[in-house]
């Protein structure tokens, strides 16, 4: 069973190095892959407590005492804007690919 909510968001995995200048209700310009005539708009809402490896049922363990810096990826949460949804909500299904481009200027 998939529970689905009404509004409409994405999980951004971002790299931890990428992290730095981003702030909750920064503007997201987004382009949905399967929707190439219309460009959406969505603020970053908030950050996972944890990367993803963090979560993971089998979280990865290094036993062997060699240490191997790997970049970690953490879910960062972008809500459409619902203005710009209306009349794509047919359209949107989860597991779209999304490209999002957000503007480090605005807070």
């Amino acid at each position: 069973m998939a529970v689905v909510e009404r509004d409409v968001w994405v999980l951004a995995n971002l790299k931890e190095t990428q992290l730095a200048l981003l702030r909750v209700g920064q503007s997201v310009a987004i382009e949905i892959d399967a929707i190439p005539d219309h460009d959406f708009v969505g603020k970053v809402q908030s950050f996972s407590p944890g990367s993803g490896s963090t979560f993971a049922f089998l979280p990865p363990d290094n036993a062997t005492s060699n240490f191997t810096k790997i970049v970690q990826r953490v879910p960062v949460k972008i809500v459409f804007d619902p203005e710009r949804v209306r009349g794509y909500e047919d359209r949107i299904y989860p597991g779209l690919s999304v490209q999002p481009k957000i503007d480090l200027g605005t807070n």
